[in-house]
């Protein structure tokens, strides 16, 4: 069957749910599940190289059946084979390569090139979890504003204007419904930078209340969310854009969000510290609606 030579579109970023598609690819994984590819697609995929979000849940409707989409990945091929995942050996945007969503269907699921396809989204997943997303990223901006006073070296600031431990420090970052977990790692070469980890176990709840003020007042301003993207294509540069009072910030970003920070309700963190084979972890808990 033949490869596509283009990436694919993608509606997401829009805030699209459904969408009328067409099948370009079909091919049988490993273990008989069923992989296929369409020309545009509302379904959010999860990306290898940041796998912070997952993917969305979906059905494709193909003729007058209902196929569950078990799972959304990242693919990419240069016409002669399709490569999944972590298994990709190019980055993205590399000459010859088309990155697609691939849709992964249950074993037996039938689909062929051509066939017109409905997609449909889990609305309500979709919302919650770009909520979790959303509030993930002003988290961040509230976390790197209430460690500012920690910085002895002068780093890459975020935003607005304050140093990023976030961006520096992340060590794994993880978007879920209503929520988000984030795990810093406090270790040597965090410290080389800068960063003064001393009395920071003393200082967590002083830390963990500034965040929270923060949050509530940035919710109370009904800050406008929006994404901007150079392009409908998976590969096309996305940003994440919020007018918070201070300043509009834009951050890269490939999720799904909410349209106004008003939709995260009373978001709230709590901040923990633990070590991790000799290492000190800072864990951050965000939770929203």
């Amino acid at each position: 069957m033949t490869l596509p030579t283009q990436d694919t579109v993608v509606l997401y970023p829009s805030g699209s749910v459904r969408n009328a598609a067409t099948v370009l690819h079909v091919e049988v994984l490993p273990g008989g599940r069923v992989a296929v590819l369409l020309d545009a697609t509302s379904v959010h995929p999860v990306d290898a190289g940041w796998p912070d979000q997952g993917a969305d849940a979906a059905v494709l409707r193909i003729g007058e059946i209902d196929h569950t989409v078990v799972d959304a990945i990242v693919g990419a091929t240069d016409g002669a084979e399709l490569h999944l995942g972590r298994d990709i050996p190019v980055g993205k945007g590399t000459e010859g390569w088309a990155f697609v969503v691939v849709h992964v269907l249950e074993s037996g699921a039938l689909a062929a090139e051509g066939d017109p396809v409905r997609v449909s989204v889990d609305a309500g997943a979709r919302l919650r979890t770009s909520a979790g997303h959303t509030g993930c990223h002003v988290a961040s901006l509230a976390l790197n504003r209430a460690v500012a006073d920690r910085w002895k070296k002068e780093i890459r600031a975020d935003g607005l204007g304050n140093p990023d431990f976030d961006g520096v420090a992340i060590d794994v970052s993880l978007i879920r419904e209503n929520g988000s977990t984030d795990t810093y790692r406090l270790g040597k070469s965090l410290r080389k930078k800068g960063f003064v980890t001393e009395g920071l176990a003393d200082d967590l709840a002083q830390v963990q209340d500034a965040i929270n003020a923060a949050l509530a007042g940035w919710v109370a301003s009904g800050a406008a969310v929006r994404i901007e993207r150079d392009g409908d294509l998976l590969t096309d540069r996305r940003y994440w854009v919020c007018e918070l009072p201070e300043q509009t910030v834009r951050i890269p970003c490939g999720g799904t969000h909410v349209d106004s920070l008003a939709e995260l309700g009373a978001p709230q963190v709590l901040l923990s510290l633990s070590e991790v084979d000799g290492t000190s972890v800072l864990t951050m808990e965000t939770s929203v609606g």
